[in-house]
């Protein structure tokens, strides 16, 4: 059975109890987590190490929060009041976990969905969005990877354009693939918003509702947008439900033309900052 699973954010005890709701086996069964593995949660490094131990039957994507652990790791990045990363931060293989963990993609392909952390633009197809997310995984476990983190943060460019190139290139990618939630018809991103999707700013739609989308009829999953809540459609998952801030921790079975949904309540309520 193969199930995609929403954000973790190091809430590794709903984690195990999800597990074990489905059933989970290693040796049978697969799972797809969408980013987001770590932070804000309480249990960063045994979520990742969890993970970790499951092999061939976990695969992950990166989140905003799993980059930015890479980037504070590297002093690119200022470590935030509300980070809970100092437990891998301070491992003594903290060198063997962040190599684990920047080799995850950024976007993926399983049992017909289309896998993002965060969503897409209108103007790209699932082809170039899988092509870009390699581009950019290339960069990330490369040995040009402590260079791009120093550079990586940013809103500018705020629209694609095919021909970027270098860190501006690489940085829209990032931000698009883990950043998305509002965009203007020609992909011009908003940054600001982060709830629901019926308080859309002017102008900007939810990027799965923008006009033209060329990715429209693919089914897609994704994460990232908590305040969105779940969403189950034929050609859309979202799959962030708040487990860190109190809410549910999400798995979907999606093979054999089977949709099942599995929550488990988190007890874990952090403060969003």
């Amino acid at each position: 059975m193969h199930y995609l699973i929403g954000d973790l954010q190091g809430c590794c005890d709903a984690f195990d109890r999800l597990l074990a709701e489905i059933g989970f086996s290693p040796s049978r069964d697969s799972l797809h987590v969408l980013g987001d593995l770590v932070n804000r949660g309480p249990a960063s490094l045994r979520t990742l190490q969890r993970l970790q131990a499951l092999g061939d039957a976990a695969t992950c994507l990166l989140g905003n929060h799993d980059l930015h652990l890479l980037a504070v790791s590297v002093g690119g990045r200022k470590p935030h009041r509300s980070d809970t990363l100092d437990d891998i931060l301070n491992h003594p293989r903290r060198a063997a976990l962040l190599d684990w963990l920047r080799h995850g993609k950024l976007a993926d392909q399983a049992h017909g969905w289309l896998l993002v952390h965060a969503g897409v633009v209108p103007q790209w197809d699932a082809a170039q969005t899988l092509a870009l997310a390699r581009e950019v995984e290339s960069v990330l476990q490369g040995p040009g990877m402590v260079d791009f983190l120093h550079v990586m943060y940013g809103n500018r460019p705020a629209r694609w354009d095919n021909a970027l190139a270098g860190a501006d290139r690489w940085r829209m990618v990032l931000n698009v693939l883990t950043r998305i939630r509002y965009c203007q018809p020609d992909g011009t991103l908003e940054f600001d918003t982060k709830d629901g999707s019926g308080i859309a700013p002017a102008g900007h739609q939810a990027w799965f509702d923008a006009p033209g989308r060329r990715t429209q009829g693919v089914p897609i999953a994704f994460g990232h947008w908590s305040t969105l809540g779940l969403r189950n459609r034929a050609d859309l998952l979202a799959l962030d439900t708040g487990c860190v801030w109190g809410g549910a921790l999400t798995a979907v079975r999606v093979d054999g033309g089977r949709r099942e949904v599995v929550q488990v309540a988190c007890e874990q309520a952090q403060v969003p900052g």
